[in-house]
């Protein structure tokens, strides 16, 4: 599946009819940093067209020089994908049975919402014990996603949330952990998923893997992102939280993932192999 196949035309079409062009002609006239127009939502910001290229380029800058500030990373996704991405992003739920009625219910990924245990309890070859698993060895919680401020539409604000808080899940389903190589790998996989900027924006952090890391991003996840992220479903359709007695085989299946070779049994390979011939090398002084 390309991205056109997907992504295209269609798409295009529904943007012409939804994307808010209103929002900014009937605003824009009234719209300054001292004459700021009230939140569209709990928590959101208003940003003046120059305010928001200065928080992305600051924010992108940032993030680049330490990888570590998922903050600058949040801001660079909400600056960097209006006014066209989230609401392409949109289109393709409200064009979903699926995505429409996630839109809808308007679920959210917390550990209040989540209930872990029972997670923890499912088989081992279902999706929500792959999900638990998955948190509990890399050491993470679902309450760790920062709420959305700086979209205007507040159904698109919860798009962006949305895709946000199923950020673990993708990381569940191909295997991929959160230190940075892992990190870099899937934003190129989400990038041809979802064409949301901050995820393509990503993939040049490569710049700043290790050689040996860059060299395993080009030879073998690159190629994997590219080949999965094309031809797997528009994951923003995917209502997880139905899904979780699933096999999670099977799920990888249907939405066309494929896992990608374990990070982690690769560095730790690494890792013994430098330790052997560091052994080797004292013991023939």
């Amino acid at each position: 599946m390309s991205v056109l196949g997907r992504h295209g035309v269609p798409c295009v079409r529904a943007l012409t009819f939804s994307t808010p062009t209103s929002l900014f002609t009937s605003s824009a006239r009234a719209f300054s940093v001292l004459n700021r127009p009230s939140s569209n939502y709990p928590g959101h910001v208003p940003l003046t067209f120059v305010e928001r290229g200065v928080l992305a380029a600051g924010s992108a800058l940032g993030a680049l020089l330490n990888p570590r500030r998922a903050d600058l990373i949040a801001t660079v996704g909400e600056t960097t994908a209006t006014p066209y991405f989230i609401y392409r992003l949109r289109n393709a739920m409200l064009s979903d049975p699926t995505g429409r009625r996630i839109l809808r219910d308007r679920p959210r990924m917390t550990s209040d919402s989540l209930d872990l245990p029972y997670l923890r309890s499912l088989p081992q070859n279902t999706l929500g014990r792959t999900y638990v698993t998955w948190l509990d060895r890399e050491h993470v919680s679902p309450d760790t996603r920062k709420s959305v401020q700086y979209i205007d539409d507040e159904e698109c604000a919860y798009v962006m949330q949305r895709y946000r808080e199923c950020h673990d899940f993708y990381h569940a389903l191909t295997g991929l952990p959160t230190f940075f190589e892992g990190e870099v790998a899937l934003k190129t996989f989400e990038f041809l998923n979802t064409l949301i900027p901050m995820t393509g924006l990503s993939v040049l952090a490569a710049v700043r893997l290790k050689p040996a890391e860059r060299e395993r991003f080009f030879a073998l996840y690159l190629p994997w992102a590219i080949q999965s992220g094309l031809a797997s479903k528009e994951l923003i359709n995917v209502y997880w939280e139905e899904l979780f007695e699933k096999d999670v085989n099977e799920l990888r299946q249907e939405m066309g993932i494929q896992t990608p070779p374990d990070m982690r049994i690769i560095r730790r390979m690494i890792r013994e192999q430098k330790r052997r011939e560091k052994e080797v090398a004292q013991s023939a002084e």
